[in-house]
């Protein structure tokens, strides 16, 4: 495979990257590999070196919001553990010991610059529910308001792995939607997506402007220090999700972070290739864990797919899986492709007696909480 650069690219790329140099709101999320020393736990220098980079691009004036990984690493050590734990207890466990070690560095490290940080601590629900990430969107911007940069994590000690991120890349790029961030800026221990291993002459990939980009390319999982949950695969995810919803996005390495801040070449930049959409809807789309499965006929496909209309009972020819009203489901033709993802208004034990049948019917027989959508369409996304 070859690289996809081109005689146009460089302009664009410089073009593009101009964001972060004059960027009034940025995003920065680093992993566990990069903050991890090779005998485990937080290494110290790399911890100070990141926030040497971020508190100066802080005290030019550009607001900096942290996702960072590395609860879970800093707690092993503390437990007497040597490699991160599989069962969700000890995991919980791990962060509820390491966070506060991890915010203790994080406050020194930034003090030294005069710069004032805090923990923030989110769960899937705090985006999920609209009075919820109203709630968020406020607080971040109210800190960033206050010169402070706001530290945010997964809140791992109360996380399930029903809901769940699932990894700090689409927490980031969750949050950089959340606060209306002007880019994201994914950092990891790899300084570049490439088209294949780099250790056998794969050549750096500069720019990512659409899925056409990436066709074909090998993307690896899981960091070599073994302590994260992504990878570059995640990485590759997250900031395509950003991409393709009106956010600039790069992916480069940790040791890149004052260089890539500074809107130099280095990573692979992700360009703007879509319209911002709402964040619930982001996490609908990207995140969420579905609960179950709604098939629909040929009529009630169209009509969500192309007309994006909400979905009425009328169009739903069976029900599958064990669900409760709010839950996330999947929407799917007669032929099993699934078409869209939304919030269901009803239980999956109410639904079947109401397939095949309009909403002016059952409101009629069954009263007046059934005559409203199954999937309103302000709950519903295409995918």
């Amino acid at each position: 495979m070859t690289s996809r650069a081109s005689a146009a690219e460089p302009l664009a790329r410089s073009v593009d990257r101009k964001v972060l140099a004059s960027a009034r709101r940025i995003v920065v999320k680093v992993g566990s590999s990069s903050l991890t020393s090779i005998k485990g736990g937080i290494s110290e220098e790399a911890l100070t070196a990141l926030a040497d980079a971020l508190a100066a691009k802080r005290n030019t004036g550009t607001e900096i919001i942290l996702v960072s990984s590395g609860a879970i690493a800093a707690g092993l050590a503390p437990l007497g553990l040597v490699k991160r734990p599989r069962d969700l207890a000890t995991q919980q466990a791990a962060a509820s010991v390491g966070q506060g070690l991890l915010m203790a560095r994080y406050t020194q490290a930034f003090g030294a610059h005069g710069v004032t940080v805090s923990q923030v601590l989110l769960t899937a629900e705090d985006l999920m529910r609209r009075s919820q990430h109203t709630n968020a969107f406020r607080a971040l911007d109210r800190l960033l308001n206050l010169g402070v940069v706001p530290v945010v994590n997964e809140n791992d000690t109360v996380a399930t792995h029903e809901i769940r991120f699932g990894d700090n890349d689409r927490l980031a790029a969750l949050v950089a939607h959340l606060v209306r961030a002007d880019a994201l800026v994914l950092l990891s221990d790899v300084d570049s997506l490439y088209d294949g291993p780099p250790s056998h002459g794969a050549k750096r990939i500069p720019l990512v402007e659409g899925p056409h980009d990436l066709a074909g390319v090998s993307i690896g999982r899981t960091g070599k220090a073994g302590v994260g949950t992504g990878g570059m695969l995640t990485k590759v995810e997250a900031a395509s999700m950003a991409a393709g919803s009106g956010i600039h996005a790069l992916v480069t390495s940790t040791a890149n972070a004052g260089a890539a801040l500074s809107g130099e070449d280095v990573g692979t930049w992700f360009t703007v290739n879509g319209a911002r959409k709402p964040v619930r809807l982001l996490w609908l789309a990207h995140v969420a864990s579905v609960q179950g499965r709604l098939v629909l006929d040929d009529g009630a496909v169209k009509a969500v797919r192309h007309h994006r209309t909400s979905l009425l009972p009328a169009g739903i020819s069976s029900v599958h899986g064990d669900f409760e009203a709010g839950d996330p489901v999947e929407i799917a033709g007669a032929d099993g492709t699934v078409v869209a993802r939304g919030l269901v208004n009803y239980s999956s034990a109410e639904l079947p007696r109401m397939l095949g049948r309009s909403t002016r019917d059952l409101g009629e027989e069954l009263g007046s909480g059934y005559d409203r959508e199954v999937v309103h369409v302000d709950d519903l996304v295409l995918v």
